[in-house]
């Protein structure tokens, strides 16, 4: 019976051998090819990494014009442009456009965000969408930003 015993642990053994040497067979190798010409050395030097510029805390100053207020199917789609006029630049500036009847009573409204840093002289474009109501008569915006309040001036055309 030991001999019996020894004879299959034996086959097992050799079983599990040549299927863990098979599996370790080499990958095949990608066929060769033409050795490519190193590109020529740029003579422009790296790219400096970038600053963090620190965010303005505080009031902003910024202009802004209303290029078009449309109704657009169930929405009114107004577009702002909107300019920097601070000296830093401003973080996570957001505009809400409230719409209300003649009877001064609010009856709808929306707001936008601009998420990435709003740079000292640079012009950007807002477009807020707000359900259309039959009863609106005028709208009001408000900006604000995350360092504090916004100052806004309104212009026919942005300086």
């Amino acid at each position: 019976m030991k001999r019996f015993a020894f004879a299959s642990s034996v086959c097992v053994l050799l079983a599990f051998t040549t299927v863990s040497v098979f599996a370790q067979a080499k990958p095949a190798q990608a066929p060769a090819t033409k050795a490519v010409a190193p590109a020529p050395a740029s003579t422009t030097p790296p790219a400096a990494p970038a600053k963090f510029i620190k965010p303005l805390k505080g009031t902003a100053e910024v202009e802004f014009m209303e290029v078009s207020a449309k109704r657009i199917g169930d929405d009114i789609v107004t577009i702002l442009k909107i300019k920097n006029l601070s000296p830093s630049p401003v973080s996570l500036l957001k505009v809400d456009e409230y719409w209300y009847n003649k009877a001064q009573k609010l009856v709808t409204g929306d707001s936008a965000a601009w998420r990435k840093p709003f740079m000292p002289g640079e012009i950007i474009e807002l477009t807020i969408k707000a359900p259309y109501k039959s009863d609106i008569a005028v709208s009001q915006y408000q900006f604000s930003h995350a360092g504090g309040s916004v100052n806004p001036k309104r212009v026919k055309k942005l300086s």
